[in-house]
């Protein structure tokens, strides 16, 4: 499957998405304790479908205050890791542009592509500022187990887009 990434109607580059992604982990950090039982078996679910594509892992830091909850998002990432930090302030994307993102991020040799999702004082200004992308899965806030939900599923629609598989239709 090749991705073909346009910026202003002009073609950039065009990659071949599954040679490149087995070299891309996708990492997924939140704060908070594991996975509450309404949500567990929609985030495994999706987790497992996503390991087809890509390498995949959860970590869960225990909540404290934003700053160390912040501090400890930093030691868990490198300096070369892309980081996507998830905040209702941040920037809104269709699946597809999602999709693209990571096209791009792959095009770039990303090894590590982590997400990170804050506790309920949400993300340190650290984070915001070290993060690639701040992106906002809605204007509305959400429990912070049902943000893990939603970004597993989005993120899984993702690459059945770029794979062109038959789960995502646009309207």
């Amino acid at each position: 499957m090749s991705i073909s990434l346009v910026l202003g109607g002009q073609l950039i580059a065009r990659i071949s998405f599954f040679r490149y992604s087995h070299f891309m982990k996708l990492i997924f950090i939140a704060v908070g304790k594991k996975h509450d039982p309404l949500v567990e078996n929609g985030v495994a679910e999706f987790t497992a479908r996503i390991s087809r594509y890509t390498p995949v892992e959860w970590k869960i830091i225990p909540a404290s205050n934003a700053e160390e909850e912040g501090e400890k998002f930093l030691q868990s990432i490198s300096d070369t890791d892309t980081l996507v930090a998830l905040d209702e302030k941040g920037k809104g994307m269709t699946t597809l542009v999602l999709a693209e993102y990571f096209g791009k991020t792959l095009s770039l040799g990303t090894k590590r592509l982590v997400f990170v999702i804050g506790g309920a004082y949400g993300l340190d200004q650290s984070i915001k500022a070290r993060a690639n992308l701040v992106w906002s899965l809605s204007a509305l806030t959400f429990p912070h187990q049902l943000v893990r939900l939603l970004l597993s599923e989005q993120v899984y629609r993702a690459f059945t887009v770029i794979k062109g598989e038959k789960y995502h239709h646009e309207g």
